[in-house]
């Protein structure tokens, strides 16, 4: 997928220094909880999109062992603070313990989410073949929320930012969701969908964007949805890439500083999320897992699930760098979509 640019351009660029901005502006930033408890398991996809900022793909072969899978189960029994259980990748479903994680994470009573891939329904694991077309009905059963990336509601954007073909897959999957109840009024059963911009742009409102989706999708494919996240391309790895290659990544950059938001950032996620990577290390955000920089105590040690201590970690500072202005420009971006 080319050239990845290095950790440290990507996260030490002092043009766009994310603390020095807080502290001119007299901001701080504490955890306020650990609420949620993310875990990357994998960094195999079916897919490998041009935005990603894993850079994941068919050829990825990290994952986390199923000490690590067993480790985070123990955590999520051992604290019930932490209530609820984000899974994603990479796409999540391709780990091989991804479905007995949901089973007993849901037997402790947890919120399970998991981040979607719809293709994955139809194109299955790329390395061992294996079919996931019993997802659909797997999520039911364990009322799992399920969110999901359209990057647009028309073939055209979705299949240019994520392959030919792309569209008419999450399109048949999404319907699979539907005829179970899946985003459906009265059911329980949670469908939300995300979007990301096509190229180096803000999202548009979020509230707009979700009236938009809804009609269009329920018109056209009689589709239907609970909420759609809008979620600001980071400019790391492979994006980061593609807008050095195109000349666009300082205007991107200066975008994003322009719309800097206080309000935004009071709500950024990684003030109640700690994220889990392949190997069992703890970031304060899955961004920040990407670029390697990792979750430490206050003196300076990583933190772990293999040695997890529920304050030690609530008393970490969070650690920024300059992609943290896209979860602060506008109304703000997260995992669950605006902030602000």
């Amino acid at each position: 997928m080319g050239e990845v640019l290095p950790l440290s351009a990507l996260r030490d660029d002092p043009r766009y220094d994310f603390g020095a901005l807080l502290s001119a502006r007299g901001i701080t930033l504490p955890p306020l909880g650990i609420e949620t408890l993310q875990i990357n398991l994998t960094k195999l996809c079916n897919q490998a999109c041009r935005h990603c900022h894993v850079d994941s793909s068919p050829a990825r072969t990290e994952a986390l062992s199923r000490e690590g899978v067993e480790r985070c189960l123990t955590i999520l029994e051992a604290h019930p603070q932490i209530s609820k259980l984000d899974l994603t990748g990479g796409a999540p479903e391709l780990h091989p313990d991804f479905d007995w994680l949901v089973t007993e994470a849901v037997k402790l009573g947890k919120h399970v989410m998991v981040r979607h891939n719809l293709t994955v329904q139809a194109d299955g694991n790329p390395q061992t073949q294996e079919s996931k077309a019993h997802l659909p009905e797997f999520f039911a059963k364990h009322r799992v929320e399920v969110i999901s990336s359209l990057p647009y509601y028309q073939e055209f954007f979705t299949d240019s930012q994520r392959g030919k073909g792309v569209f008419g897959k999450s399109i048949t999957a999404m319907q699979r969701l539907n005829d179970l109840g899946y985003g459906v009024e009265g059911t329980g059963l949670v469908f939300n969908l995300v979007y990301n911009p096509v190229g180096p742009y803000l999202p548009a409102a979020q509230a707009q964007l979700e009236a938009d989706y809804k009609r269009e999708l329920k018109q056209k494919f009689g589709l239907v949805f609970n909420k759609l996240f809008t979620i600001t391309n980071m400019p790391i790895h492979r994006f980061a890439l593609h807008l050095k290659k195109s000349g666009q990544y300082e205007s991107y950059m200066e975008k994003l500083l322009a719309a800097f938001n206080p309000g935004a950032a009071s709500g950024v996620m990684c003030r109640s999320l700690i994220s889990v990577d392949w190997q069992g290390n703890l970031s304060d955000c899955d961004f920040n897992q990407q670029l390697d920089l990792l979750a430490l105590d206050s003196e300076a040690k990583k933190l772990s699930i293999f040695d997890f201590d529920f304050e030690r970690t609530l008393k970490r500072d969070i650690r920024f760098a300059p992609h943290c202005l896209g979860c602060t420009a506008g109304a703000g971006s997260s995992c669950g979509g605006a902030t602000a």
